[in-house]
């Protein structure tokens, strides 16, 4: 082999070698693009607690789109009915998220077995679900007082941003957090610290945009927690015109269509009998429900809540039988014997009263020793 053919052969290769070594160059840098823009610096405009918490506030009309993941580990023992519940609290939701307006938007929860999309058009709702290729219709309750369970939608940053700040109450503490940078973008903390020690939420962590306060990561802890028991944040996310084909559910050829309202969905909460409970427990103001809702009733106020469910004899021993499967704590009352079942920010008390047939299921984000002053009025009280 010739000196010349040989000096060819290593040009060659060494050119093979460089354009190897760019597109390795390449595959690396779009593989550490998300930690290469998490490390970039992170610059906001200096704005006070009280500023950036109105600029939250207002954010509520702003139109978007993007991708957001909640992760939650509540730890709350799985529930008989509630499985579409207690799966938002302990794991992660993957969503699509497109709002137009507040009452005009669309969240997509993603997982392997398909999609299952919820639609908000003014009043009514609609569920799409693609693994049965069946669109669902949700016609509002004619008298309002229909108790909705939880949803995804609940857990997008935006949304449940605007529920903290709503209900922390007026003797919640603010604070301006360090910046930090989220779906690509700089975003303004703002921690916001629950005003009652008996509420089990030690803190919510809230960033935003600064300039338009639209919020694009929250993190829930329990009291004295250092990692959150809720985490949402966006991925991505940008302003979205609103686009009535994006909003309008699928009526695709082939596809099933029905229609049910919204007190069918909820099932055994609008079931429950109509038992009159007190106007105020464990020292704990009742707050009025949408349509004077007897069986549910909340008590409370800011972030250091919790509702009362009254159900009837064969319905109530079941839940109680739940309880103490769950592994509930024991607890006996004056008049009835309970469980108690703890969890990161959610406590739940399941109480029989031994003078009627009712059972009482007691939840909320406050200690189980209100939870239980709670349960021993409601068993020894003539109802």
């Amino acid at each position: 082999m010739s000196g010349s053919y040989r000096g060819w052969v290593s040009v060659v290769r060494a050119q093979a070698r460089r354009r190897w070594a760019a597109v390795t160059a390449g595959v690396a840098l779009l593989c550490g693009l998300p930690v290469i823009a998490s490390a970039l610096p992170v610059s906001v405009p200096s704005l006070t607690a009280a500023q950036l918490r109105a600029r939250i506030l207002s954010s509520a009309t702003l139109p978007y789109a993007g991708y957001a993941e909640s992760n939650a580990s509540f730890g709350l023992p799985p529930l008989s009915g509630l499985s579409s519940v207690t799966s938002l609290l302990d794991g992660v939701t993957k969503m699509r998220v497109w709002q137009g307006m507040p009452n005009q938007w669309r969240v997509d929860t993603l997982s392997d077995a398909g999609e299952r999309d919820t639609y908000q058009a003014g009043t009514t709702e609609y569920l799409w679900n693609s693994g049965a290729e069946l669109l669902t219709e949700v016609v509002p309750a004619g008298d309002q007082r229909t108790v909705r369970l939880p949803r995804a939608a609940d857990l997008v940053p935006p949304a449940l941003a605007q529920r903290v700040l709503a209900q922390a109450g007026p003797g919640a503490q603010y604070g301006v957090l360090p910046p930090l940078r989220v779906a690509g973008q700089s975003a303004a903390g703002l921690r916001v610290t629950p005003a009652d020690p008996a509420s089990t939420i030690g803190q919510v962590d809230i960033w935003a945009v600064p300039s338009s306060g639209l919020p694009l990561m929250v993190e829930v802890f329990g009291r004295g927690a250092r990692t959150p028991a809720l985490q949402s944040q966006f991925f991505q996310v940008s302003p979205w015109r609103p686009d009535a084909s994006v909003l309008t559910p699928p009526r695709a050829p082939g596809a099933g269509f029905t229609i049910t309202s919204a007190s069918s969905l909820a099932g055994l909460l609008n079931r429950l009998e109509q038992e009159q409970l007190p106007g105020s427990l464990a020292g704990r103001q009742r707050v009025a429900t949408p349509g004077g809702f007897a069986t549910v009733a909340r008590y409370g106020a800011g972030l250091a809540t919790f509702a009362v469910l009254t159900m009837p004899g064969g319905t109530g021993a079941d839940v109680l039988a739940g309880a103490r499967s769950a592994g509930g704590a024991p607890y006996n009352f004056a008049d009835g014997t309970g469980y108690l079942l703890t969890a990161s920010l959610v406590n739940v008390v399941v109480a029989r009263s031994s003078r009627t047939s009712d059972t009482f299921l007691i939840a909320g984000t406050v200690s189980g020793t209100v939870l239980l002053r709670a349960a021993d009025t409601l068993t020894s009280t003539e109802q």
